[in-house]
């Protein structure tokens, strides 16, 4: 059995969103990656460090993406896996802005400049607070105003959410090769689907998606139509239930 659990958050989170879903495992050890300290798209060297292992992992979003190449390259290292709406393994975004290109390099600059000047400052929490409002049907923003401003102010920020998005697109497309001739042993899964508030607008093609991924991990899914693509704000109830379902 799991004595242990790792929570990969998505792009731009912080590990104070999921002080709800920590709540409600208050009797499970449950240890969430901060992405200000180690990048979610890091490798597994780097997120399985000093953890005791095997472990449960739970992802979010692009976490989820983390999570699977986890899964799938080291199978023995995890006995439960928790998808929660997580990113697929078709975004893979566009070529001209894969880091190393001009693409990538432009954005770069500006984002630099953009920090220098302190615009990430000026309106890093704002651009928060619209995310949240976006991604979640409780609007409920758990972090803190003084961590907001600590976090998404900080000059260096949005320099950091480019490399994780970028990051990512090279994640998703190392995990679909991967899938393609998965271990023969995986670890029991349950896929978490969000398609209610903001997330309903693409819920047919996101939950097709969902379903093949789940397939191929003969994994359980289950449909949150409560909640928008930030569960853990949502339903945290439905993540908590996910862990101890196991």
């Amino acid at each position: 059995m799991t004595s242990s659990w790792v929570m990969v958050p998505g792009l731009a989170e912080a590990p104070e969103e999921f002080g709800e879903v920590l709540s409600l495992l208050s009797g499970s050890d449950v240890q969430v990656l901060d992405p200000w300290l180690t990048p979610i798209t890091a490798p597994v060297s780097e997120l399985r460090r000093g953890r005791t292992l095997p472990v449960g992992l739970l992802g979010h979003s692009i976490g989820g993406l983390a999570v699977l190449r986890w899964a799938l390259t080291h199978p023995g290292e995890v006995d439960r896996l928790v998808l929660i709406d997580s990113s697929l393994t078709s975004e893979t975004g566009w070529w001209w802005l894969y880091p190393g290109t001009v693409g990538d390099r432009v954005v770069r600059s500006v984002l630099r400049g953009l920090g220098r000047f302190g615009v990430p400052q000026l309106t890093g929490t704002t651009a928060r607070r619209l995310l949240i409002r976006l991604g979640s049907m409780r609007n409920n923003d758990l972090l803190p105003r003084t961590t907001a401003r600590l976090r998404y102010g900080a000059a260096g920020s949005w320099l950091l959410f480019w490399d994780e998005l970028t990051g990512s697109w090279e994640l998703a497309a190392e995990v679909g090769r991967l899938l393609e001739s998965p271990p023969a042993v995986l670890p029991p899964t349950v896929v978490l689907v969000a398609t209610g508030g903001s997330s309903r607008f693409t819920a047919n093609g996101w939950l097709a998606g969902q379903r093949a991924l789940a397939a191929r991990l003969n994994a359980t899914v289950e449909i949150l139509p409560d909640s928008a693509h930030l569960v853990h704000l949502d339903r945290p109830d439905a993540i908590a239930k996910a862990v101890t379902s196991f």
